[in-house]
């Protein structure tokens, strides 16, 4: 069992998400970083969907009342185990008794606590994902307080070994210039604001969340063609009348009305989801096929051998 301390800025249990449910109006929801969250989980012996804490920019301070074996992922949050500094990417044993601080990120906006055997709260609608915007899932469809208990679920794997390598790792982390694909409205678009949007940069909006991400900077000009709201999916590079573009994340709405520049390709959805506010971003093109090899890409280094090393 897990007590909470101390709650942290936005700390939630979250897995991979509900896929398929889109039609009745069902986010996947999930882990923002989903990519951190794997790597941490296979790295202790879980299965990679297994439910963990993702802490938002100041994390949770935890009490365990029973020994716990643990591994943080994504963003640095100089976390310390019963004072002692707390590394990143490795699977570190925790006495009974023993207390884990998160503290604040010093880079990225997002952390998972990984524990092996994954916490055990009630799976609704087929994941154990907090939905934040709408109040289900995880415990009791809310971010953590201070008080809450958290049972670990039995564990079932080996650990595939001590640490993450350091180059696997990377792949889950902030990247200033973000690579999208033509969006479904792209030719909406004047050739002048495509080439506006590819090299202007646009700064992360304190009002950013797990919707979406929020941008700032010198407005595009939006068509003025009207849309008839169609499915959206995470990465979608939305931009309302006002300009300012608006980069769905993992609690995005099922449909939306604005038009589509770009999408943010799926092997940089992890970077996309540990932007701080704040920080200046900007995006480059790619195409189709590109996106595909590097998705592919990512997959692929995920099983292979020297990602988790002894």
């Amino acid at each position: 069992m897990i007590r909470v301390l101390v709650p942290g800025l936005l700390t939630t249990v979250q897995d991979l998400g509900r896929s398929g449910l889109g039609a009745f109006g069902v986010p996947i929801g999930g882990a923002a970083d989903a990519h951190a969250l794997r790597l941490g989980n296979l790295l202790l012996g879980n299965d990679e969907g297994a439910a963990a804490l993702e802490a938002t920019l100041v994390g949770p301070e935890l009490l365990f009342e029973e020994a716990a074996v643990v591994a943080l992922a994504g963003a640095p949050f100089g976390a310390q185990l019963d004072g002692v500094p707390l590394p990143v990417w490795e699977a570190v044993k925790v006495p009974a008794g023993g207390r884990l601080a998160m503290g604040r990120a010093f880079s990225g906006t997002r952390a998972y606590v990984c524990v092996r055997g994954g916490l055990d709260v009630p799976s609704v609608l087929g994941s154990r994902a907090t939905d934040v915007a709408t109040g289900f899932g995880g415990l009791d469809g809310r971010p953590l307080r201070a008080g809450d208990r958290l049972s670990v679920g039995t564990a079932r794997g080996e650990p595939r070994g001590r640490r993450v390598d350091a180059a696997a790792a990377r792949w889950s982390g902030p990247r200033r210039r973000l690579r999208v694909t033509r969006g479904p409205q792209g030719d909406w678009f004047r050739e002048d604001v495509v080439e506006a949007f590819l090299s202007r940069p646009f700064r992360v909006s304190a009002s950013s969340s797990r919707t979406g991400v929020r941008l700032e900077g010198k407005p595009l000009a939006a068509p003025t063609r009207s849309l008839v709201t169609e499915g959206v999916v995470a990465g979608a590079v939305q931009v309302p009348p006002a300009g300012l573009p608006i980069v769905l994340l993992v609690e995005h709405p099922s449909t939306g009305g604005y038009p589509k520049i770009g999408s943010v390709i799926s092997a940089d959805l992890s970077a996309l989801a540990q932007l701080r506010p704040g920080e200046e971003v900007r995006f480059a093109r790619v195409s189709f096929e590109e996106a595909r090899r590097l998705f592919l890409d990512r997959e692929a280094r995920l099983g292979a051998p020297g990602v988790f090393l002894p």
